[in-house]
Parts: C-alpha cells; structure tokens; sequence
C-alpha cells in the first residue's frame, strides 16, 4: 500500500454556482455554509465542496429562521400557564402535525420526537409486544442491526426481488409477534428499496414493518399511508434541521403498551406516596409516555421548517436537480482507471445521491484525507456504520477490517451541491490514480 502524497498546483477553484433551476419552477432552498472557504495545502483558502451530505447535512436557510424566530419566546411546554410556555407548547405541537403530514401518516399515528433515528428505534425496541421476533438484512444500519433482543439476520439479498422472498419465506416460519425492519435507501450505495413489496409481504404473514428513512427523506417523498408502513424513522441532522431532534411515527398501539422510553416528569399521570408504595400511572398518549422530561422545542421546531421548506418546492425540481448531479458523479468515476463504485443491485438500480467507491491502491482514509488537505472536498471513509454490508460489497472477511482495506469512500449530495463540486472531486480522483501509476 503506497503512501499518499499530493503536491496540487492547480489554482483555487471558481466559487461554486447554484444548480440551474427550470423555467417556472421554484428556486431550491439555500443551506447555510455555502460560502464557507477551508485551508487547503500551502496555506490557500478554496470554497469548501461538501459532499457529506449522508452523514449530516448542513442546515437550510429556512431552518435557522424558524429556530431563530422561536427562540425569543422559548419557555417549557405542556406545563406552563404563561404566554411564552403557551406559544412553545403550541409551536411544538404544531411540529407534530406538520412531520405528520409530510410523512403522510394515517390520523391517529402517533409522532414521536426523539433524538436521531438509532434513538427511535431504539425506543420502538423497548416497545415490542413479548416474544417478537425481528427480521432484518444484514446490509442494514448498525441502528437496525443491533437493538432487537431476538432477531433473525438475512444475508444481503442478490436482487430485489430476494430480498421479497427471503422476508416471505422468513417470517412464514416465525411463530407469534414479528417485526421487517428494512431501510428505504442505504446509506452505503444509496440504492432503494422495495418498501412497498416489503410491507406487503410482512402483513400477509401478520407481522409489522419499520422503515428507516434517514436517507430517503431528505431525497425523496415519503407516504407512510400509501406504502401501507407500520413505523417510520429519521433524524433532523439528514434533513437539513441539525438540531437535534429525530422522529418516529407509527401505529399507537404498541406504543402505548410499551414501557417508557425514559422515567419523569411528563411521562406519568400520577405517583403515590411512599407511605403507600410505589405507585406510579403513566400516560396512555403514545408521545406523552415517551417524551419524558423537558423535550427538544427548537430540534421539534428545526425539523418542521425542514418538512415546510422542502414540500413548498416540490419534490420533482428536488429530484431532478439530485439526479442531474448524480448521473454526472457516476459517470465520470466510471471513467476513472482504478476507481470502483459499490453496488449491491448493479449500476441501473435507482438510488438517491449516495456513491461508494474504492479506490485502487489507496485506503479509503488515505484518499479521503488527500481529498480534503489538498482540495477542499469533505467526503466520508469508513464502513459507514454498516459493518456487515461494506465487507460484503468487498468481499472482505471479518478479519480484514483494522488494516482499513475494507473500508470505502462515500461521497452524498443534496442542496448545495453544485457541478463544480462534482468536477471538482472527479479531477481530484484523476490526480490520485495518475499518481499512483507513475
């Protein structure tokens, strides 16, 4: 393994322009940071290429106007009499409706604000009726992996139609409660799945699904009525709202029988006297019971103004303007000699804009930091908190991981990504590969 070293001469890149927007449609909402500039190599500042989006998106301009605008009311909620506790218990309340509707939630779902989508599932875990088994793929989220007391793991299927089968063949043999947990896009290659089919599958057999949709719904619309889904989950810092804040929606029945998620005040209807023993009531309401102590108001806040400010623009220039970047990001790595993109379901599987890829004869940190030190590009390396997943797309054993060869390195775009971010990486590559055979 060659060590990196990258001596750029190139000037500084231009500053990035916004995406191109089609006539009559509606500029898209601006992040913050898009003219942040970083130090690079030799002491230049260059305007920073942020192509991370997978792991924390910056925050909408609209976001930061909405927490702001709360902020000089801010006061408790759900406890207080006066006019500031009124007005943040009522704004706080109305972020439960909105996430509600953007996620096309049936009425009496329940909305439950948490802190990021490990922590909702986390909570439905402790949630679960006795005895339930979970089904879940091993190309899943550590988040989905690992918090179920008894779980079934299924190998990454080969096509989606596998991963159908192996759900109906799966749960068809399971006796009592059962759960599908399956994410809706990966976080490692980006690519969708069959949620629809998934779900369908799971009620033929009377069993539940929750879909992790941290990286869908920053990319894509979302109707949990229309797919038919049990549970839902994301995280604000996804969503262009890093705040804090996280949600889980989903059926109330399960959750109100659960026990609560944290022990306090808001959590309970009343508690006895010592003199009588513990005696406690907790709430029946499905997000009282497990909103215990004083909740996330802004992160509440921050993820309603993101729902508000990406269902004003409309999904298709949403869309339109990601897959014009992503098509433009693959093909060039697809010209690059000894650049590799990860798939699990081939090159034409639809996915929003995540791309893995190695590169040969370099770790994934090597070209990861050579990315950043020496042009301003802030990219992902690792296993992406997909452990299972990322040695199965290499073909890598358990015991090749602490040497970081199996490792990848993920760049993700969303709004504020622009053409010259994804030139701008696609040259960088070219410079490494170039050098690395000479």
């Amino acid at each position: 393994m060659s060590t990196l070293t990258i001596f750029n001469s190139t000037p500084a890149p231009a500053p990035a322009a916004a995406p191109a927007v089609a006539p009559g449609e509606r500029p898209l909402p601006a992040v913050l940071g898009a003219d942040l500039e970083v130090p690079v190599r030799g002491g230049r500042l260059v305007p920073y290429a942020n192509l991370d989006y997978a792991a924390s998106a910056p925050c909408l301009e609209p976001v930061s106007a909405a927490v702001a605008a709360a902020l000089p009311a801010y006061s408790s909620v759900h406890r207080g009499a006066g006019y500031a506790s009124q007005l943040t218990t009522a704004r706080y309340e109305q972020a439960r409706h909105t996430v509600r509707a953007f996620v096309g939630a049936r009425p009496g779902d329940a909305v439950i604000f948490t802190r990021n989508t490990t922590d909702a599932t986390n909570l439905l875990a402790r949630c679960l009726p006795d005895g339930t088994t979970v089904v879940v793929f091993d190309s899943e989220h550590h988040a989905s992996l690992l918090p179920w007391p008894h779980a079934v793991r299924l190998a990454p299927p080969a096509f989606p139609g596998e991963a159908v089968r192996a759900a109906d063949e799966t749960l068809a043999e399971i006796e009592g409660p059962k759960l599908l947990v399956v994410t809706a896009a990966s976080n490692v290659t980006g690519e969708l799945w069959p949620i629809a089919a998934l779900a369908h599958i799971a009620h033929r057999h009377g069993a539940r699904i929750l879909v992790d949709a941290a990286q869908l719904v920053p990319h894509r619309r979302l109707n949990l009525t229309a797919l038919d889904l049990d549970y839902v989950a994301f995280s604000g810092h996804k969503l262009y709202a890093p705040f804090g804040a996280g949600v889980l929606v989903g059926r109330r029945d399960w959750l109100s029988a659960g026990e609560p998620y944290l022990k306090g005040g808001g959590a309970v209807r009343s508690v006895g006297s010592s003199e009588n023993g513990e005696s406690v009531e907790w709430h029946e309401d499905a997000e009282a019971r497990h909103e215990a102590g004083t909740p996330n108001v802004l992160g509440a806040v921050a993820v309603a103004a993101a729902c508000d400010a990406l269902s004003a623009t409309g999904w298709t220039p949403l869309v339109r303007a990601e897959e014009r970047l992503l098509a433009r990001l693959r093909a060039g790595l697809a010209t690059i000699p000894g650049v590799r993109e990860l798939s699990l379901w081939g090159p034409d599987h639809p996915r929003v804009g995540i791309v893995s890829f190695v590169v040969d004869g370099y770790t994934a940190r090597e070209v990861a930091e050579a990315l950043s030190a020496e042009y301003g590009i802030g990219v992902r390396d690792g296993k992406f908190c997909a452990h299972p997943f990322v040695r199965h797309l290499l073909g890598a054993s358990d015991g090749g991981c602490e040497d970081g060869t199996a490792s990848a390195v993920r760049a993700s775009i969303g709004l504020g990504t622009t053409e010259e971010h994804v030139d701008r990486l696609l040259a960088a590559l070219r410079d490494l590969t170039s050098r690395r055979s000479c």
